[in-house]
């Protein structure tokens, strides 16, 4: 990988930092459109490779900004064991699945889904404009315990990302943008960590010389580039987090799905 590429890298890791504060994203879903570029040359297996990247990219990112999340919004997670541990399954068969299904299937499902996402936070309330107001009594966030299997699968299958999927779930239970990006970040933790473990112990027959270095199928090379451009973006934000105001906020969601829309139609079509 030449110097222009890794640049690239740590460039884009800005970006997914910036995305992990804003939209909670855990730079999993920007990551797989930027991977598919950079490691183009490992030829059809592509796709998996940047879905398994994609993993330890949000692992690490959405673990930099847990820490650094205001306890009192934590809170709302408390109780909450049972989601965890279905999300955590969820994302462990989800990984084994990207492993035996051919790769443009994970890269189509995941343009499908980035497309429908778009459509229904659009077309359905509760997204671009608050649902309600949700009282400080009510400590916990509105996702179904049952939907946390299906959103762990769906997620690391596809290499989304856990917020895609909970933050128009947290946003439509009356959060503002600012805590339901913020609580989508454990939740893509518990998401991420035993997918994470899945594909770097995974043993696949493709040969990923195109990888800048490989473990698994996890391109670390191109993870730590992203992560180096990620982490100081998080710890900053975190501490001086950016005062947007809420409508604008779920605007900028919506566009930056658009954007890895595009980003990842390219190299398909």
């Amino acid at each position: 990988m030449g110097s222009v590429n890794i640049l690239v890298l740590v460039l884009i890791g800005v970006l997914t930092g910036l995305t992990t504060v804003l939209f909670g994203f855990g730079g999993g879903f920007v990551t797989v459109p930027v991977i598919v570029w950079a490691d183009a040359a490992i030829g059809p297996t592509v796709g998996t490779v940047a879905v398994a990247t994609s993993a330890i990219v949000m692992v690490v990112n959405a673990a930099v900004a847990t820490a650094a999340t205001p306890r009192p919004i934590l809170a709302r997670l408390r109780s909450r064991g049972p989601i965890l541990g279905l999300l955590a399954i969820g994302g462990l068969l989800g990984a084994a699945l990207a492993l035996a299904v051919p790769a443009e299937v994970s890269s189509w499902g995941f343009v499908i889904y980035i497309a429908v996402t778009i459509v229904d936070v659009l077309a359905r309330p509760g997204f671009l404009r608050s649902a309600g107001t949700v009282h400080e009594d009510v400590p916990r966030p509105a996702i179904p315990t049952t939907l946390g299997a299906p959103i762990g699968a769906i997620a690391s299958f596809l290499g989304v990302g856990g917020s895609v999927m909970t933050v128009p779930l947290l946003r439509r239970a009356g959060l503002p943008m600012g805590q339901a990006a913020a609580l989508a970040n454990p939740l893509t933790l518990a998401i991420g960590i035993p997918a994470a473990v899945v594909f770097l112990a995974a043993r696949h027959a493709a040969d990923i010389h195109g990888a800048v270095f490989a473990v698994g199928i996890v391109d670390l090379g191109a993870a730590a580039f992203l992560l180096a451009g990620a982490i100081p973006v998080i710890v900053v934000l975190r501490r001086r987090p950016p005062s947007i105001p809420d409508r604008v906020h779920a605007w900028f969601y919506v566009g930056m799905l658009a954007v890895v829309l595009t980003a990842m139609l390219l190299p398909l079509t």
